[in-house]
């Protein structure tokens, strides 16, 4: 759409809201939801990047190579906080093989090995 100013004649162009501000019905922006909508596939933690964010869908520690067997570092997880339905992101990962990383769980940061974060599965 098109404007004229009755003080300036030149023809303007109308600013039309820029994509990130448009707000959805649930109060997030368009920006967030496509993201969040980007990070609904499930998958483990040991393999997000810095700055990842999701929510920690269950643990499952077969399969997984740690010194601990898996009701072991399953009962570790839980009792550091690694529940279902919590909040996580990465903060920081470690200089050489990107490990140890740094993990916010809800108000908690904690380091976790990569290979004992594979026993989480997020999304």
């Amino acid at each position: 759409m098109l404007f004229t100013n009755d003080t300036h004649p030149q023809v303007l162009p109308l600013a039309a809201p820029a994509l990130t501000d448009v707000l959805t019905r649930t109060g997030e922006t368009v920006a967030e939801r496509s993201q969040s909508a980007v990070q609904l596939a499930p998958m483990r933690l040991g393999m997000a990047r810095r700055g990842y964010r999701g929510v920690i869908l269950e643990l499952c520690a077969n399969k997984v190579e740690s010194a601990l067997p898996a009701t072991e570092l399953e009962s570790r997880l839980i009792e550091l906080g690694f529940v279902e339905g919590a909040r996580v992101e990465i903060l920081h990962e470690g200089i050489i093989g990107r490990d140890p990383i740094a993990v916010r769980v809800d108000n908690v940061t904690i380091a976790v090995r990569r290979r004992e974060a594979m026993a989480i599965i997020v999304a």
